[in-house]
């Protein structure tokens, strides 16, 4: 117990202290926001990967997925690191970065509304991300405080409550700088941990050979209903291959339409550094969400997790069931690993939701695009003090959206992997297309842009509603799939947006 609370203690000190550290670089929107702009590539990849991947996966996913499909599951990983990573860098990287440098834009909602010439979009698409960030950053708290609870014995609602005061202390402090620079530290656990721990785990069943020859034995009494053969769970694409293809879109192509992980694209500073990264990124991704369902996988040789009060089976207790016979000094590290994932990407959600809030709905600039003479002007001693009001307003709404979240942690509602489900099908169903398809293509229109807002969050919320007749991930599947051809054909007969602003808006490419 000593170790673990030192190791944990140091690792506190060490986030809280990098925040001290970048706070003077915090005092701009463009600083607290962007870390003005001039992040290097190992930072950004880093950043990227440690916001994908939290105890949403380790805990959640790898626990619930892994218990599913069996040793397939480890294609959700490699899915991750090749769609949600590798291609996401190639397709969204450079343009993402010319494009909202050349338009200013700081947020996903403020480049819906400068470049689709829409002030409603950029309101509507504000609330949306401030909305459905919350469920997901509620997961992630579920996800560490149920891991702290098996590792400390501490109660579940005070592991929560720390962990949220915190995530805020150093984000308040230093914003993305400093998010950025402990997600490099996190990452380098997280990196060094999973794969750590799937050696002691496999090791306790008898190394990798036996531990795969045990899984082919494994079977559910439910198999031969559901016409499971024997030893799917220890095959290449396990028993059920459509319903693994609906997680890996889901947490893979999901990520295209995140705000939280498409504003790493904003930040980094030029084209060389993108190429960098998308290597660093993708073998991050591999190594980490490859590590995590391949770990889950193995779940079934662990014994069948308790039953919840509704006489289900409690997915999220598998992966710490998994941990708990380790050593004290591995399980320090466990907590470490998830610990580093979770903060990460709660620093990068509460972030990125106060900035939206901020700079999309309370102060919603009227910009100029490149070329266009501006009406009138701003002293700069009064332009100076906005901004320091901005970035104080911000602070406030970290507080407001942890607080909230805090309240659906207290009261978890459902599993930690629907919480991702609802929060991603929503968030990605509405964004993905208007804003990949936007990045290319001249002809999307603006009502094009309202039909797929509509569709991603009418279509997640019915389902909810209805008592999730549809599975949430899958429902969240359909939702980002969808709205490709929602977008496409909307775009051909809904009037266009004025050429000489997208000649304006797309000369960044030239």
């Amino acid at each position: 117990m000593f170790i673990k609370i030192l190791l944990t203690v140091i690792f506190l000190i060490v986030t809280v202290a990098v925040g001290l550290y970048s706070r003077k670089q915090a005092s701009s929107v463009d600083g607290f926001v962007l870390g003005g702009r001039a992040v290097g590539p190992w930072l950004t990849a880093f950043a990227y990967g440690t916001s994908y991947f939290s105890a949403v996966v380790f805990v959640g996913y790898a626990g619930q997925f892994g218990w599913k499909y069996g040793l397939s599951s480890t294609w959700i990983g490699v899915g991750n690191a090749v769609i949600g990573s590798l291609l996401a860098w190639i397709v969204l990287g450079r343009r993402t970065k010319l494009m909202t440098q050349h338009i200013e834009s700081r947020t996903m909602p403020d480049f819906f509304g400068t470049r689709f010439d829409s002030q409603g979009l950029r309101v509507v698409a504000s609330i949306i991300a401030f909305v459905f960030l919350i469920p997901y950053t509620a997961g992630v708290y579920k996800g560490i405080s149920t891991l702290f609870e098996m590792g400390f014995g501490i109660p579940y609602e005070y592991c929560v409550v720390i962990m949220a005061l915190l995530t805020a202390a150093y984000v308040i402090l230093g914003g993305y700088k400093a998010t950025a620079m402990n997600d490099f530290i996190q990452g380098i656990i997280m990196l060094f941990g999973i794969v750590t721990v799937i050696i002691a785990v496999l090791a306790a069943k008898g190394g990798l050979t036996s531990a795969i020859q045990q899984m082919a034995t494994v079977s559910d009494p439910q198999d031969a209903a559901n016409g499971v053969a024997p030893g799917a769970y220890a095959s290449l694409f396990g028993p059920d291959p459509w319903g693994l293809l609906g997680v890996v879109v889901l947490t893979s192509l999901g990520t295209w339409g995140l705000p939280q992980m498409v504003g790493k694209f904003y930040s980094i500073t030029d084209e060389q550094a993108i190429r960098r990264g998308t290597i660093i990124s993708t073998i991050f991704a591999l190594v980490v969400a490859g590590g995590c369902y391949f770990l889950g996988g193995f779940g079934r040789l662990f014994g069948t997790p308790p039953l919840l009060p509704n006489g289900r089976l409690d997915f999220d207790a598998i992966v710490p069931s998994m941990l708990e016979t380790l050593p004290d000094i591995l399980i320090a590290l466990v907590v470490l690993l998830v610990l580093s994932a979770s903060m990460s990407t709660l620093a990068s959600l509460v972030l990125t939701s106060s900035s939206t809030m901020t700079l999309d709905l309370i102060y919603r600039d009227k910009k100029s695009l490149p070329g266009e003479v501006e009406e009138g002007s701003i002293d700069d001693i009064v332009s100076e003090r906005i901004e320091r009001r901005k970035v104080v307003v911000m602070r406030v709404l970290i507080v407001f959206f942890i607080v909230i979240s805090l309240m659906i942690a207290l009261n978890p509602p459902t599993f930690i992997a629907q919480l991702m489900g609802i929060s991603w099908g929503a968030l990605a169903g509405a964004f993905l297309a208007p804003f990949m398809l936007g990045l290319y293509w001249r002809g999307v229109t603006t009502a094009a842009v309202w039909a797929c807002f509509a569709w991603g969050v009418g279509i997640t919320v019915i389902n909810m509603l209805l008592g999730n007749p549809i599975n949430p991930i899958n429902c969240g599947a359909i939702a980002m799939i969808g709205g490709f051809p929602i977008v496409w054909l909307c775009s051909l007969f809904t009037p266009s947006i004025n050429k000489e602003k997208l000649n304006k808006m797309f000369e960044c490419y030239n």
